[in-house]
């Protein structure tokens, strides 16, 4: 995970967001974490040029549910993109390495398998402290830095096949 401010970007090296449709799966298991994530994710994604009507926000009960969230979204909305954002904290038990594994898997397998890119903001922490501190404390937001991918996968997901390049 990133030890550097998360909520930096560079506007102008992200592709103007304006034409894109963007989902958003959301866990509401700790939901201090979570929303927070969101709020940046929305945010940026506002900055960048996405219109408010183009942003679809789905709650899911908990982070192993997003991959369920995310595959339904694609099989109903027409996205250019997906946020999948969750927050699992280390507990005594080995619950969360077999949430993180299945979710992390998950994604993977929806990238694969479908046209539309999946973002990971899933924050796999030690404590809630370190999530805190991803989730707009101390070390930015998470949900910021999984907006710009979300843009740039959108615009390669839609690059003219005739051009070589698409702008970034």
């Amino acid at each position: 995970m990133a030890t550097t401010n998360l909520s930096y970007y560079d506007k102008t090296t992200i592709p103007n967001a304006k034409s894109f449709r963007f989902g958003i799966v959301v866990s509401e298991w700790n939901p201090d974490i979570t929303r927070s994530l969101e709020k940046g994710a929305t945010e940026t994604l506002l900055n960048c040029g996405t219109l408010k009507k183009n942003i679809i926000s789905w709650d899911v009960p908990g982070s192993f549910e997003l991959v369920y969230g995310c595959k339904k979204m694609i099989e109903s909305q027409k996205v250019d993109a997906i946020i999948a954002i969750g927050n699992v904290i280390q507990g005594e038990t080995k619950h969360f390495d077999f949430v993180c594994e299945g979710v992390t898997q998950g994604i993977i397998d929806l990238n694969v398998k479908h046209d539309v890119p999946v973002i990971f903001c899933v924050l796999t922490d030690n404590t809630k402290q370190q999530s805190l501190d991803r989730a707009g404390g101390a070390l930015g937001n998470k949900g910021i830095e999984c907006a710009v991918a979300a843009i740039k996968m959108a615009a390669l997901k839609n690059i003219d096949r005739k051009s070589e390049s698409i702008g970034f």
